[in-house]
């Protein structure tokens, strides 16, 4: 998704214009249209029209027309968006008040007016609009003097560095000049690693080259990381791979990503650490109850007490009508990310998405535990407000 335009005012009225690259965009978009926006977008309209003689034809015209969205239709297999709705802009082929269906097309702009742009609407677009934040995957494709650093995600490969570095050849009776360039190419690799990598984002790193320059490297940057002490990479160990690849230029990132042990390794990656935060949670629920809540009533008192540590919510819920009940669930994300607390929210086409949305959609996993919570719970009553 490429953000074109933003323009929001101080109270979080305005409009932004992107433009959706791939299907996945067209799942975004789903998640930031309400009923009562207002979308701007190219589309086309059947248009009769009365010749000179009194025959009437029809034909097909492209056209730019702004609509008030009334109903949203999202068919998830074929990635396909329809917004019908009614038209509140002059022009030339449909009346004010006529109702029209745009089908969002990639690679086409559209312009989304809110009345009321909230914090998750706009991290959804932060999200969908920063490659960096899709980029399951980092991989260093290298061999002796040439490494390259890359992220990739679900669309495309992001070249984020490359290191080159003259190794001169061992001699006979000395390797120190050999060995001491070997370890500056090493130290720039490792930088670069810590550099471009976001170990909260990136869930696999596959560390690939011909021969045993993988193995040497990674011996080296762990080595490291216990000398200097460094937390980031010690913590992230076990999402190091390596594999074996041809050459280390960037070309061989196909090969290696069509390793069937790679392959299993990352059938999931985009849903890994929704899949661990909910083990996690019922993990919680089996062995400290007190320290594991579900349910809208549950999850804002345990918040007013401060003790949520990480929220899990479904992207679901942000859909909902009823403006109200949606900011009840906006406030709670605002008021767990000012108080410290992580917020995982889960994708409802993911499985761990289906089974957040059967405990009520949103669950918590708590700091501290808090005993005799047994209010009702007021899930259902909100919800047919």
């Amino acid at each position: 998704m490429k953000l074109l335009h933003k323009d929001i005012e101080k109270d979080n009225a305005g409009q932004v214009t992107l433009m959706p690259e791939e299907a996945e965009d067209m799942w975004h978009t789903y998640n930031l249209l309400q009923v009562g926006d207002s979308l701007r977008a190219s589309t086309i309209r059947k248009v009769q029209t009365e010749s000179s003689t009194g025959s009437v034809g029809s034909s097909r015209v492209r056209t730019t027309l702004t609509v008030c969205v009334e109903t949203i239709d999202f068919d998830s297999q074929a990635c396909q968006l329809r917004v019908k709705g009614t038209n509140i802009e002059e022009n030339q082929y449909v009346k004010m008040g006529a109702y029209h269906t745009i089908e969002l097309e990639l690679n086409r702009k559209f312009t989304l007016a809110k009345k009321i742009w909230d914090s998750v609407v706009l991290d959804r677009i932060e999200q969908a609009c920063d490659p960096a934040q899709k980029a399951d995957v980092a991989a260093v494709v290298m061999q002796e003097g040439l490494a390259n650093v890359v992220l990739v995600t679900p669309a495309m490969t992001l070249l984020r560095a490359k290191v080159e570095v003259t190794i001169p050849r061992k001699r006979r009776g000395s390797c120190t000049q050999h060995d001491k360039a070997l370890e500056r190419f090493y130290e720039a690799v490792m930088q670069a690693i810590l550099r471009h990598v976001n170990f909260d984002v990136v869930k696999c790193v596959l560390v690939a080259s011909p021969g045993f320059v993988k193995d040497q490297f990674i011996s080296y940057l762990f080595r490291e990381a216990v000398r200097q002490d460094c937390k980031i990479l010690l913590e992230n160990r076990p999402k190091f791979m390596l594999v074996h690849s041809s050459s280390g230029h960037k070309y061989s990132l196909k090969e290696i990503l069509s390793d069937p042990t790679v392959t299993s390794r990352l059938s999931d990656t985009k849903a890994a650490g929704e899949v661990k935060a909910l083990e996690d949670f019922y993990k919680m629920l089996q062995h400290e109850p007190d320290r594991a809540f579900y349910g809208l009533a549950h999850v804002e008192k345990a918040n007013e007490a401060m003790a949520i540590d990480i929220l899990l919510i479904s992207d679901e819920l942000f859909r909902h009508q009823d403006v109200a009940i949606r900011s009840r669930y906006v406030r709670l994300v605002d008021s767990v990310r000012d108080n410290g607390g992580n917020i995982r929210i889960f994708s409802s086409l993911h499985v761990s998405g289906e089974q957040l949305n059967q405990l009520s959609g949103v669950a918590a996993i708590l700091r501290f535990p808090i005993a005799n919570l047994s209010e009702p719970e007021d899930d259902s009553s909100s919800d047919d407000e």
